[in-house]
């Protein structure tokens, strides 16, 4: 079967159309890294970012270089918590949405 759509362009046409969609993505990646699969939740949230606010405007709003923020969301990224969490919260404030993390 042939892709007629590059899938960066498919995830990112959904994610303007569908704020659900937007918020379920940014979920994934937030379980995928508290369940310990870090690489998976920086990669879904590298998707969400490049969906949604895009690098250049997350470094401007984060106070952060565009290309120190694609390093630390690529495959070897591996950011610290204080970079990791300080962007959560960016995203959160920019989606308006809260996370809880509740024991089950």
């Amino acid at each position: 079967m042939t892709l007629t759509r590059n899938f960066k362009e498919t995830i990112q046409a959904r994610a303007i159309q569908d704020p659900e969609f937007r918020a379920g993505l940014f979920q994934k990646s937030i379980d995928s890294m508290l369940a310990g699969d870090t690489e998976t939740g920086r990669m879904l949230l590298r998707d969400y970012i490049n969906a949604t606010i895009g690098f250049e405007e997350l470094g401007r709003v984060a106070d952060r270089s565009p290309k120190s923020l694609m390093r630390m969301f690529s495959t070897k990224g591996n950011p610290t918590a204080n970079n990791l969490f300080g962007i959560i919260h960016v995203l959160q404030e920019k989606e308006g949405l809260r996370f809880e993390v509740k024991a089950s």
